[in-house]
């Protein structure tokens, strides 16, 4: 039953991830108002950050359990945890930093102020750190069992 509910954990997590990822492509890609874009895609990116604690914390606890300190020989282990790192980071690190900037621009949208270039590096880092989590995500799925 245990395997089951870990195939589960991580089908959501990854998922998500996939999901979401793809889902602010199109957001920015659709909507004219970039400023309504990055506000909807920040709440899902919020949404999937907190699927992604809940999800790393389970997975390693239940890998610990299932295996001891074996586990920590295993790729799926360490994998879950730089992505767990990795959703910490962005969430609360980065994406703070990225609020921050876009209200220190305010009225004027970020990129129309004199915070564009930070804030262009900073959502590069997030973007980077995000899709490295996606990927590990596929290692993930190949280690679930």
């Amino acid at each position: 039953m245990l395997s089951r509910l870990n195939l589960i954990v991580v089908t959501l997590w990854v998922g998500a991830l996939w999901a979401i990822g793809l889902s602010a492509y199109v957001l920015f890609d659709v909507l004219q108002d970039k400023r309504l874009a990055g506000s909807l895609a920040g709440r899902l990116f919020t949404i999937v950050s907190y699927i992604g604690m809940v999800s790393a914390i389970y997975l390693l606890i239940q890998r610990l359990l299932d295996y001891g300190t074996a586990a920590l020989r295993q790729s799926f282990f360490w994998a879950v945890f730089v992505m767990l790192l990795l959703v910490l980071a962005g969430h609360f690190g980065i994406q703070p930093l990225l609020a921050q900037l876009r209200s220190a621009a305010l009225p004027n949208d970020v990129m129309q102020s004199v915070f564009a270039s930070r804030f262009r590096n900073w959502h590069g880092v997030a973007s980077v750190a995000y899709l490295l989590e996606c990927l590990l995500g596929f290692v993930l799925v190949l280690k679930v069992r």
